[in-house]
């Protein structure tokens, strides 16, 4: 069993910066590889960004060189520091365990021109 609790959204002007934070409680086996999702309004959830256990990374092209995902030493937790923000990255932001499955409630992120 594992448990995801997302925070650290708001609402800021384009240009703002924000950080995220997943918190794992529970299995911490399933923190192994860890993703990034968001879902806008009228659209698909998509791909953010992920870290696996070899501190691999990826992203989705748009937020390349704006966001940077990151783990502390635990692995406990999970970041995702959002610069140089878009009104086009409003959007529910999720946090997902890809080893286990298991995403959070979310956090929602609003930047308006």
């Amino acid at each position: 069993q594992v448990q995801l609790v997302e925070s650290g959204g708001g609402s800021l002007q384009t240009g703002g910066s924000l950080r995220l934070s997943c918190a794992v409680y529970g299995d911490t086996t399933c923190t192994y590889d860890m993703g990034w999702y968001r879902q806008a309004p009228g659209k698909e959830r998509e791909f953010v960004s992920a870290i696996d256990g070899l501190g691999n990374i990826s992203y989705l092209y748009s937020v390349k060189g704006r966001f940077t995902i990151s783990q502390d030493n635990t692995k406990a937790t999970v970041f995702l520091q959002m610069n140089s923000l878009k009104p086009e990255d409003t959007a529910m932001y999720y946090c997902k365990t890809e080893t286990c499955g298991t995403v959070g409630q979310g956090t929602q992120v609003t930047v308006s021109s």
